[in-house]
Parts: structure tokens; C-alpha cells; sequence
């Protein structure tokens, strides 16, 4: 060119160059390019205009996805954006490898990207040659050490053996990534398939059980413990004529097979095949060593956790009893969850044991030995075997736990000098279902709860004992309650109520929500207490604990078949009747405070607060009256009638005593002698009735004449000076 003479225009100096320019415009998903570009993407070398369906179908798929993550970027860093391309033809074969750079914008009201940029041929060296190799797309955004430690992480996440063939098929390696995975076993002389991706099922079939003596690169690998790369078929059909044809329908380019190897042994062999030429270069290699070994390290530590599991599940249930028959009249469903954290085994167990003698009866029992390891397991086995024992033999409760807590504490002293004794609780009912009458003992276990027919919830309080094991001559008391049809007896260990982070109080409140809500089957009601405290409602029901341990779990659910067991369909009708029963012995005064609260649970819905704290007030004082002016036991029995809104109810407490009361007029000063006072104020009706053996003492409340009267008096429009 002589001095003076124009300057020739960009595209020619481009072109000369071969570089070509293309315009993308994702509004309108088209995109425009020139002759020289046009050539590149390996179409007539024309100008032309394409859609993005025809553009993305001659880059490779993995390179499509790359340019979009760089725009984003390019945009929000406002710099150029730049990548290698592959380019492929309609085989989807590799022709050539482009760079491209280009200035990317983003229109914020078309919410779309718009980008002008060059398009530049990149001489690649011959593939399988020391200096070949291939693109690496994007490697300026995802070096080598990032992408070894998301996978290094991944790796480490993964607790199962599919999980960890699911993060290796997933990894998108620096510059380069498989689309054939494989993972072989060792299994005596033969290999084995873990796993493979990539390939359809079946297609593994040549290559299972195969000989270590084959002359097949895996096996080599796992004979020698030495990685075998091929860059190209022909460099397979070289080495391993004899199983290149089983490889060869599979049309990959490139194959790199490496060895599995934890402390020094090979435990296996790892595939990666390519559908391109891949030179294997030292990075190349040295990445796919660096994964090799963490994919061996990771379904180690998989399958000693799956044979973990395995053992500990299995010892599990071969503990834990299936349920039997089906009872006449009666529905039983139970859930055992391990804790969630260590080892997955504990020492919370149920059983339901037949009993001898007609009739049917059974004995629930549900329990938890101290810790969460394999002796817990143990000392669980050999305590539930005792219990299925002495059950058997015919005794009652009481005497099966007395029993139970001697075997127990035999077991501990024999073992007193590996210095770890261990406790257990228990609960244990035996059950007529002809009558639905329950005998209770407890040992140190959380008190049972009994789901009404229309939902109401009662804990109900029954004396008990101390754990087994830690009193070989402590007794248990046996408590008899009635369970109504409709009516669902709930046991549970304490991991129910506490897991989460929840004491006893603040946990029971949030299984009892449960309990009075819950409107499916029986086994429906289980599934939804553990969901409760393990599902994902559970991580907006923490307690208030700063303690976040998880422990075992296990329910007992038993209904007495009628309307609304265990939920069943909504009750539209609510039953006639809600009844509960205590008894109150001379040396038991602490259970007044009990019967307050069932009071309380049997009443949760009466419509006039200021009736149900004159009938807890009421319950106190004629409870507290038979301790004092008798020798007797008290039994309580409250009991409502009726529809809501218009409901009876009846409160009655009989002793043994032969003395009367009557109604005194107590001085100011007196500490006694308002009980009857009392009754007369605040019942809308009361009495005194002799039995053949003591006396019953009983009032009335009605829900309608509840109501508070206009003039500020309180429940029955009785002003508090009237009590003076």
C-alpha cells in the first residue's frame, strides 16, 4: 500500500485476518453474521442472518451453556467477554475451535442482551500428540483448584453410593468433561459394575463379572494400579484389540481409565470416556488423578456407612416386633425413629405381648434404655426377651416391672466394672378388649394420653416407680382406667416430646396439637406426630432449649374402634359424653394438683371461664376435704353431657368414710368449715348421697347459665362480699 492511498475498510482487514464479526441479539433471537464468520461456524461463507436454534446447533452444547454464564458475568463486571468455542458439523464431529470476544450490553426494559464481537479461528496441534489438546472453555471462570474443591466438597457431602455415582456423573471438569462415566468393583478375580452414566441400562452387560485376566484397560488398571490413557480408537484397537469391538459401538474418541485406590490397595477402576479427541496433557491427567482419589476415598466411607446401616437397621428390627393379629374392637399402630445423628441404633423399644388366659388380652409396652450406642441396643434386646417373659408367665404389672427392674440392675452389677451402668424406662399396659379397661404401671416413663372421640386431649397422671435397674426391690402401683370407644391411647419415649430443643412442658403442648387436630386413620395420626418433630414443619416448632439433640422415638397408638378413633373422618356430632376418673390417695395429696389439671384438659372448650375455675376450685376443696376429715382414699369422676353451648357438668367425689358432712356457719377467724359454703354459691346444683360404704359428694354446672350477669356479679350472679 502506498502512502496517500485509503485506508481499507475494518471488515476486509478482518477478513484478511480471518476474523469474522457477529451481532447477537437475544430480543429478538437472531443472529447476524458475515462471510468470514459465516465460514467459521462452518456454513457457506456468506453473510447471513440466524436464528439462536441454528446457531447453538453447530457450537458444542457445553460451550453454548459456558457463553451464556460469560455474558452475565461480562455485563455485571462491564468487560469484554471472551471464551473458546468448539465448533461441530451435522454429525456433531469437532471441525474447528473459535475465540470469541465481544462487547456484551444489557437492555434492562427489553430485559435482553445484545453483543457485537469477533469470531477467531485457534490452531489447535494434532490430537494424542504431547502438545494436543483441546478447548478449555471457560477455565479463566472455574479454575482447576475451585473446581477441586466444589468437587472435593461434594464428594465429602455424599452418604451413599448412588449419591456419590450421581456427584461424579455431575462434574464438569476444567476445559474438558466425560459424557461416558463408569465405576468397577473388584469382587475376587472378576470385576463388578458399581455404576455407570452415559451409557443406557444394560449396555453394561459385556463388561460384568469379567475376568482380572482380560485383556481390558479396567482390568489392567486394577491389576497394575497404573492409569491407562487413550487419546484416540485407533490407540485402543492398538492396545486392546481383543475387547475393542465391545468398545467400539459406543462411539467415544477418547478414554481415560484410572485406578481407585484407598491406603494403598486398589479397590477398583474409574472411566471417563469422551466423545472428542482428548490429549491427555499433564493438567488433563493430573485433574483426573486428583478426582480418582476422592471418588475412591468418598465410596469408601459410602459403603462402610451403608454397611453401618445395614447392620444397625437390621439389628433394629430384629428387635423391634411386628404388632400381630388383629384385635377384635381395637386399632394399634406404632413408628420407631432412630436418632438422627452417630450411630443410628438406640435402646427405645415397644412390643405388644399376648397374654395368657380367654379373652384376648395383651399387654402394651414401651420403653428406653440410657444411651444411644450398641449396648443400649443390647441391654434393650435382653429387657424386652424378660418382659415377654414374665408377662407370659401370667403376673400383673406391678410385678412384671418389679421383676423387670431386678433383671435389670443383675445385668448392671455383672458388668459394674466396665464402669457404665445404665438405667431404663418403661411403661407397660395390659389391656381387656372386651372392656376397654386398661392397667397402667409405670417406670419412670412420661405419663400416656388419651385422645377423646372428639378430640379432646387428656395426660393422664399415673403414679409410678423408679427406672428399671436402679432399685432391685422398688414397687411399681398399678392405676385401671377406661378406655371409651372412640377413645386412643397414646404412648411415647421421651425423644418424642424433646426432640428439637423442647422440655417437657413446651413439647407435650406441641404433640398435643397434633392429637386434637389430626382428622385421618390411625396410622395417618403416627406418620404425623414424627413428621411433627422430624418433617419440615418441625423447623418452625423449636423449644426453647439451646439444646438442638436429636433422640430415638418411638409411639404406641391404641384406639378403641368407634367414632373418631384415631381421628378418622371429622366428627360432626360431638359425643354425648366426656368422662375422666382419678383417684387421690391419703398419701398422695400432690395428685389434687393433678386432678386440677385433668379438669382443666376435660373442660379446655367450656364456653364461661368463670365456671370452670369455680369447678376447679370446687374439685380442690372436696378433694382436700376427704384427706383431712377421713382415712380414705378419694375418687374423683367428672363427666360432661350434652350439645356445646348447652352442656351438663357433673362432678362427683366418693370416699369410704361413714361421716357425713354438713354446712356449718364458720366464724371470721375459722380455718375450716366453708366447703359445703362453697358448693352452695357456686353450683347450680350439688348434693351429698350415702353408699353402702362411704358417701359421694357431687355438683352441677350448666354451660347456657354460665353466662356474666349486667350487674358485674360473677358466674351465677353472686357478688364476692356474699361470701363473707
Amino acid at each position: 500500500m502506498r502512502t496517500g492511498e485509503p485506508l481499507p475498510s475494518v471488515g476486509e482487514v478482518l477478513a484478511a485476518i480471518g476474523t469474522g464479526i457477529w451481532h447477537w441479539d437475544t430480543s429478538i433471537r437472531q443472529v447476524t453474521v458475515d462471510g468470514e464468520a459465516a465460514r467459521l461456524l462452518g456454513l457457506p461463507a456468506e453473510p447471513a442472518t440466524l436464528t439462536e436454534a441454528q446457531t447453538r446447533a453447530r457450537l458444542h452444547p457445553v460451550d453454548w451453556n459456558e457463553i451464556t454464564g460469560v455474558i452475565q458475568l461480562a455485563v455485571a463486571e462491564d468487560t469484554l467477554a471472551e471464551v473458546r468455542i468448539r465448533i461441530m458439523d451435522e454429525q456433531g464431529r469437532i471441525i474447528r475451535v473459535v475465540r470469541s470476544r465481544s462487547k456484551p450490553s444489557f437492555d434492562p426494559v427489553k430485559k435482553a442482551y445484545e453483543l457485537i464481537g469477533t469470531l477467531q479461528e485457534v490452531t489447535e496441534p494434532t490430537p494424542g500428540t504431547p502438545a494436543g489438546r483441546r478447548a478449555v472453555t471457560g477455565d479463566w471462570r472455574r479454575s482447576r483448584e475451585a473446581f477441586l474443591l466444589d468437587a472435593g466438597r461434594a464428594l465429602a457431602e455424599a452418604r451413599s453410593t448412588a449419591e456419590v455415582l450421581r456427584v461424579a456423573a455431575g462434574l464438569s471438569m476444567p476445559g474438558f468433561s466425560p459424557d461416558g462415566l463408569a465405576v468397577f468393583g473388584v469382587e475376587g478375580d472378576r470385576l463388578t459394575i458399581i455404576g455407570h452414566h452415559g451409557q443406557d441400562d444394560g449396555d453394561e452387560g459385556p463388561f460384568s463379572h469379567m475376568s482380572l485376566a482380560t485383556d481390558y484397560p479396567a482390568a489392567e488398571v486394577v491389576r497394575t494400579g497404573r492409569a491407562v490413557y487413550l487419546s484416540s480408537p485407533e490407540q485402543y484397537k492398538g492396545r486392546y484389540p481383543l475387547t475393542w469391538p465391545l468398545a467400539e459401538g459406543f462411539g467415544r474418541q477418547s478414554w481415560a481409565f484410572l485406578p481407585l485406590t484407598v491406603a494403598g490397595r486398589t479397590m477398583g477402576a474409574w472411566m471417563a470416556a469422551f466423545g472428542y479427541p482428548v490429549a491427555f496433557t499433564p493438567d488433563e491427567r493430573s485433574v483426573l488423578t486428583t478426582v480418582a482419589r476422592m471418588l475412591a476415598q468418598a465410596l469408601t466411607r459410602a459403603g462402610a456407612a451403608e454397611s453401618e446401616r445395614e447392620l444397625t437397621d437390621g439389628l433394629q428390627r430384629s428387635m423391634l416386633p411386628t404388632l400381630g393379629p388383629e384385635i377384635p374392637g381395637m386399632s394399634v399402630a406404632a413408628r420407631y425413629v432412630p436418632t438422627g445423628g452417630g450411630l443410628q441404633v438406640g435402646g427405645d423399644w415397644y412390643d405388644m405381648i399376648p397374654l395368657p388366659g380367654e379373652g384376648g388380652r395383651f399387654a402394651l409396652v414401651i420403653g428406653d434404655v440410657q444411651g444411644h450406642d450398641v449396648r443400649a441396643a443390647g441391654l434393650m434386646g435382653q429387657l424386652r426377651t424378660a418382659l415377654r417373659a414374665y408377662a407370659s408367665e401370667g403376673h400383673r404389672p406391678d410385678a412384671v416391672l418389679s421383676r423387670a427392674s431386678r433383671f435389670l440392675h443383675g445385668i448392671d452389677r455383672a458388668e459394674e466394672e466396665f464402669g457404665d451402668l445404665r438405667f431404663a424406662t418403661c411403661l407397660y399396659v395390659e389391656v381387656d378388649p372386651a372392656t376397654g379397661l386398661l392397667d397402667i404401671a409405670r417406670a419412670g416413663h412420661p405419663d400416656p394420653a388419651i385422645r377423646m372421640a372428639d378430640g379432646t386431649v387428656l395426660k393422664r397422671a399415673t403414679p409410678g416407680g423408679l427406672p428399671l435397674g436402679i432399685d432391685p426391690d422398688a414397687d411399681y402401683p398399678t392405676t385401671r382406667i377406661a378406655l371409651q370407644a372412640g377413645e386412643t391411647l397414646m404412648l411415647c419415649t421421651d425423644g418424642l416430646i424433646e426432640t428439637g430443643g423442647h422440655d417437657l412442658e413446651t413439647g407435650w403442648q406441641r404433640i398435643r396439637a397434633i392429637l386434637e387436630n389430626h382428622r385421618s386413620g390411625l396410622d395417618e395420626l403416627a406418620d404425623a406426630l414424627v413428621q411433627a418433630v422430624h418433617g419440615p414443619s418441625s423447623h418452625h416448632t423449636t423449644g426453647p432449649l439451646a439444646d438442638r439433640r436429636e433422640d430415638d422415638i418411638a409411639i404406641l397408638l391404641l384406639c378403641r374402634q368407634g367414632e373418631g378413633c384415631g381421628g378418622g373422618e371429622p366428627v360432626v356430632l360431638r359425643p354425648r359424653t366426656r368422662r375422666t376418673m382419678l383417684t387421690v390417695a391419703q398419701a398422695e395429696p400432690e395428685r389434687i394438683a393433678v386432678a386440677r389439671q385433668q379438669l382443666r384438659e376435660l373442660l379446655h372448650d367450656w364456653s364461661s371461664g368463670d365456671q370452670l375455675d369455680s369447678a376447679v376450685l370446687l374439685v380442690s376443696e372436696m378433694l382436700t376435704n376427704v384427706l383431712v376429715h377421713t382415712d380414705t382414699d378419694a375418687l374423683l369422676v367428672a363427666e360432661i353431657t350434652g350439645e356445646p353451648g348447652a352442656r351438663r357438668m357433673r362432678v362427683e367425689v366418693t370416699d369410704a368414710g361413714d361421716d357425713l358432712p354438713h354446712k356449718r356457719r364458720p366464724g371470721e377467724l375459722a380455718s375450716s368449715g366453708r366447703g359445703l359454703v362453697l358448693i352452695e354459691l357456686l353450683a347450680h346444683a350439688w348434693g351429698v348421697d350415702p353408699r353402702g360404704e362411704g358417701k359421694s359428694i357431687w355438683f352441677e354446672l350448666y354451660e347456657a347459665e354460665g353466662e356474666v350477669s349486667p350487674d358485674g356479679h360473677g358466674v351465677l350472679g353472686i357478688a364476692l362480699e356474699d361470701l363473707d
